[in-house]
């Protein structure tokens, strides 16, 4: 009897721990952790002396890039720096970028979330609309010996069969889709450019607009009083003799 409770004690004890870690970051929504896809591009908006994190799963071995352009800021006195960090799953610090417009690319050298936060400190009483454009990407998952074996089988069939034109049209189609993932990126910065500027003619123009306006309602109101005090020194008050009845 007494044999046989340590052995019971074991087998609960390792269903309650065994199994996989599934929650890796306890407290965290699904909409701040990123699993599925390789490439993110949407907008935020930070409020005054505010801060958004933001979490990318990614391998070992893979190229991490971040792009984000500060659109249009709203306040008092507002400064369109965004202070931009971006951390290991072990919490170290990568790299950091204090600009409106900002690139980050880096090879990972450790497997989990990596962090990403954009903090608006440099404005205490304005709101800041900001573009991401972030992901991973992996070019060649095979190890050197596997890649090096390949490379030998490729050279055997291609001297054997000089017609066989199959390997060309692979290499060039993956050569092809690696430049257009790249010129994917550089129009998502344009755009995000294009759109900064978009926004910040839209604010001249208001800010034009409501000037005028008061500079207008100035020049009515300056030329009324203006009148109306002309008016005042040429209004003169009968004398006491023109007043009493002729005969």
């Amino acid at each position: 009897m007494f044999r046989r409770i340590p052995w019971v004690v074991a087998v609960l004890l390792g269903l309650v721990c065994a199994g996989p870690k599934r929650d890796l970051r306890p407290g965290m929504t699904d909409q701040d952790l990123f699993w599925g896809a390789d490439q993110y591009d949407f907008s935020i908006v930070l409020p005054a002396s505010g801060m958004e994190c933001f979490w990318h799963f990614a391998h070992q071995g893979e190229q991490f890039y971040l792009t984000f352009m500060v659109q249009w800021v709203t306040g008092v006195g507002h400064d369109r720096h965004l202070s931009v960090t971006v951390n290991t799953p072990s919490s170290l610090l990568v790299s950091s970028v204090d600009d409106a417009t900002g690139q980050i690319n880096f090879k990972t050298e450790e497997t989990g979330f990596y962090q990403m936060c954009f903090n608006n400190f440099h404005n205490r009483f304005g709101t800041m609309q900001v573009f991401l454009n972030f992901g991973v990407y992996y070019e060649g998952a095979k190890d050197t010996a596997s890649q090096k074996e390949e490379e030998r089988k490729m050279k055997e069939q291609a001297g054997k069969d000089l017609n066989n034109t199959l390997t060309t049209i692979e290499e060039t189609s993956h050569r092809v889709v690696r430049h257009v993932f790249h010129m994917f990126r550089y129009y998502n910065f344009g755009l995000m450019r294009k759109s900064a500027d978009y926004y910040l003619l839209l604010s001249n123009s208001q800010y034009v607009m409501y000037w005028s306006a008061a500079q207008s309602l100035v020049i009515v109101v300056a030329g009324y009083l203006q009148l109306h005090f002309l008016k005042r020194l040429f209004n003169s008050k009968p004398s006491a003799e023109a007043e009493k009845p002729c005969c």
